[in-house]
C-alpha cells in the first residue's frame, strides 16, 4: 500500500520543488493552492501532482476542505508543509506503519528538525515538537482557525523519524509577514481563552504527553506578566538554546518579537474595545 501526498500552499515556489522531490515516491500528489501569483502551480504540474485552487479564508477551513472535499487514491493522507523535506527514512517508517493492517492507530504524530542559517536548532527550537503529519483523512478534524489543533477519532501513534523544516527558506522579510499575520489570530485567541478557560494545571506536568504539556504552557503563557522576556530566557536559558550558538540566539530573539506583537495586539484590541486610541 503507498500513501497519497497532500500540500497546501501559496507562494512556495522557494521551497516547492525540494518538497516535491522528497515525496515523489508517491504517485497520488494532491497541491491545494490558494491562489499563487509566482510559479507555484507550474511546478506542482511539471511533477504530475493534482492541483485544486480555493481561496484562502482561515486555517481551520482551509484544511477542512482539503480532507473532505479533495478524494484520494489511497486511505492514508501524508500532509507535508511546502517548506518541509521528508527523508527516506520516515517515507519507510510511514509505508510500513500503513502496510501493518493489525495496527490500531488512525493517525500519526511525526518530530522535525528546524534548521536556520544551515544548522538544526535542537535546543532554540523546543525539539521535541510532535505533529500530526500522516492520517486517514475521515478521521481528522480540527480546532482553532490558526495553529491548529488536531483530533483525531481514534488511537495516535508516535513516529521514530523526522522531517526538515526549512520555515527561514524565503527570508525574513516573508517570515515577519508570515508571523504578523498569525500574531493577529493568536492575540484573538488569547483573549478569548482568558475570558472562557482556564489553565491545565495538570498537564503542566504531563510529562508523558508532550502535546498536552506544550498546549498547557502555550495557555499558562497567556496569563503571565514580561511574556516576551520570559519566552527569551525559557528558551535561551532553561532550554539551553545558548548551545545552538549564533542561529540559537538569533532565532529566540525572533519568538520573543512574535511573542511581543502578540502581547501588543492583544493590548489594542482590548483598547478599541474600550472606545480608546491605540
Amino acid at each position: 500500500m503507498s500513501i497519497s501526498i497532500l500540500i497546501l500552499t501559496q507562494n512556495e515556489e522557494v521551497n516547492l520543488p525540494s518538497c516535491l522531490d522528497s515525496v515523489k515516491w508517491s504517485d497520488d500528489i494532491v497541491v491545494l493552492d490558494s491562489g499563487s501569483t509566482d510559479r507555484t502551480v507550474e511546478i506542482a504540474e511539471a511533477a504530475g501532482a493534482r492541483i485544486f485552487v480555493r481561496p484562502f479564508d482561515n486555517e481551520r477551513d482551509h484544511r477542512t476542505f482539503s480532507l473532505r472535499e479533495i478524494s484520494f487514491k489511497y486511505p492514508w493522507v501524508y500532509n507535508p508543509d511546502a517548506d518541509e523535506i521528508t527523508p527516506n527514512e520516515l517515507r519507510n517508517e510511514m509505508l510500513a506503519a500503513v502496510a501493518d493492517h493489525s495496527r490500531p492507530e488512525v493517525a500519526f504524530r511525526v518530530r522535525f528538525k528546524s534548521m536556520f542559517m544551515g544548522k538544526w536548532i535542537r535546543h532554540s527550537s523546543l525539539y521535541p515538537t510532535w505533529v500530526m503529519r500522516l492520517f486517514r483523512p475521515e478521521k481528522i478534524r480540527f480546532a482553532r482557525t490558526i495553529n491548529l489543533e488536531y483530533l483525531a477519532d481514534g488511537p495516535v501513534g508516535y513516529l521514530r523519524s523526522h522531517f526538515i523544516h526549512n520555515g527561514f527558506n524565503k527570508g525574513f522579510n516573508a517570515w515577519f509577514e508570515k508571523h504578523n499575520k498569525y500574531s493577529n489570530q493568536e492575540a484573538l485567541e488569547a483573549i478569548m481563552h482568558i475570558s472562557q478557560s482556564h489553565v491545565d494545571w495538570g498537564g503542566l506536568i504531563a510529562f508523558g504527553d508532550a502535546v498536552r504539556r506544550r498546549r498547557a504552557l502555550k495557555h499558562l503563557s497567556f496569563r503571565l506578566p514580561f511574556r516576551p522576556t520570559l519566552r527569551f530566557l525559557y528558551m535561551y536559558l532553561f532550554r539551553l538554546g545558548f548551545l545552538d550558538g549564533w542561529p540559537g540566539f538569533t532565532y529566540c530573539r525572533l519568538m520573543s518579537i512574535y511573542e511581543y506583537m502578540i502581547v501588543l495586539k492583544m493590548k489594542e484590541i482590548k483598547r478599541r474595545g474600550k472606545g480608546l486610541p491605540v
